[in-house]
């Protein structure tokens, strides 16, 4: 049986002793060393021939930096790491040349977060991860991990607790999903005063865990805004800060994992929406559309589904969803937001603006599972723009 290797993400949380932790700022701090000078190597060689450095003489010149006195405590680092870091600044270049980023920058050591990965060599042994260098360090295994690690990246967040991600392969069979059954499929309909509204369920309210807790962190911020710089206090007005965010990504993160998984296990198809989550957030209601946590819904769903054999189909953001009736198919043109229910002038039927789009949206992805593709593609499969219209008079001439 043909089979395809699936990636998985493990994330821990650390429980290292005084000395790991001491170890992983050590690993964290050369990562960024090692960033900062290769960065200037970089530039300063392009300044001189420009050119860009070869990845292979940018290796032979770190090799060559750790037998400089100055230099010298890279040795007690882990050598991939290091490599790592070469691989990454590489990548953030090519990112950059192809317009999905900014020009690298150099990293601080107030601003920048500790963080480091190590490609190979890293797995995890009972209750504890195995670090080339620093030994075993113990964690909270919440579940086994699956497959062959490939990869682990190491990342303190704000509240100073350690985490590691494993990556792990595992093959799995390939198989080739039928059509689902109309019955056991739902159309999902994302919102602010609703996070889903489903098509064959009540809507489900959205908790909004950041405007809960907006009291409490504008407290905590005032209290931090006027603290002395530099001073313990501030240390600590700045933790408590930041155990207030963790509190409420905790709290989504757990909402929207249990909904999706609830979701994916009781359906056999799942139809979402394409929204623009990012253009979206560029308006006055960028606080809500971030608290309702709409990107993360999807993805969840999308990789849930590839777990679980479920089809998750992703509608067209331009698809007509609320102004057409599901039930005639007429199209209401003239629907504004703030008309949350509309009657139907052909068939009579009284929509709720958000159960109709749901229906829609369902019946729009079933339609795509039964022709096999959706009706125009672009390069990462789905449009981005309305369709161009010509005039009877005059014809489209088409851009070269």
């Amino acid at each position: 049986m043909e089979s395809r290797t699936v990636h998985r993400v493990y994330r821990y949380r650390l429980e290292p002793t005084f000395a790991q932790e001491q170890r992983l700022r050590q690993f964290a701090g050369a990562r960024r060393f090692i960033w900062n000078w290769a960065l200037q190597q970089r530039r300063e060689h392009y300044r001189q021939t420009g050119k860009t450095l070869p990845a292979k003489e940018l290796s032979a010149r770190l090799t060559a930096l750790k037998d400089q006195p100055e230099t010298a405590w890279l040795r007690a680092m882990d050598s991939q790491l290091l490599q790592q870091v070469l691989a990454d600044l590489g990548r953030a270049f090519v990112n950059f040349f192809e317009r999905r980023a900014r020009y690298p920058r150099f990293k601080s050591r107030k601003r920048d977060q500790a963080r480091f990965r190590i490609p190979q060599r890293v797995r995890v042994v009972g209750h504890s991860v195995q670090v080339p260098k620093i030994g075993r360090i113990r964690l909270r295994l919440s579940q086994p991990v699956e497959g062959e690690t490939k990869s682990a990246t190491f990342k303190q967040d704000a509240c100073g607790h350690w985490h590691v991600s494993l990556v792990a392969a595992t093959e799995v069979p390939v198989v080739v999903l039928p059509l689902p059954d109309p019955a056991r499929s739902v159309g999902l309909d994302l919102g602010l005063k609703d996070a889903i509204i489903p098509s064959d369920a009540p809507p489900i309210p959205a908790p909004r865990f950041y405007r809960r807790a907006a009291r409490k962190l504008r407290r905590a911020q005032r209290t931090h805004s006027r603290r002395q710089r530099g001073s313990r206090n501030k240390a600590r007005a700045r933790a408590k800060v930041a155990r207030i965010h963790q509190r409420i990504a905790n709290q989504r993160a757990h909402f929207v994992d249990d909904l999706t998984t609830k979701i994916i296990k009781n359906h056999q198809a799942v139809c979402i929406e394409n929204l623009n989550v990012r253009g979206l957030a560029r308006t006055k209601l960028a606080k809500s559309f971030y608290d309702a946590a709409m990107g993360m819904i999807r993805r969840q769903l999308q990789y849930k589904g590839q777990w679980y054999g479920v089809h998750v189909v992703v509608v067209d953001r331009f698809y007509p969803s609320t102004q057409m009736c599901h039930v005639c198919g007429f199209k209401n043109e003239t629907l504004t937001l703030a008309d949350r229910t509309w009657p139907c002038p052909i068939c009579g039927t009284l929509h709720d603006r958000d159960v109709n789009a749901a229906l829609n949206i369902r019946d729009e992805g079933l339609r795509i599972l039964a022709v096999g593709h959706t009706e125009s593609l672009n390069a990462c499969g789905g449009t981005v723009r309305p369709p161009m219209v010509a005039r009877p008079s005059e014809p489209r001439i088409p851009r070269l």
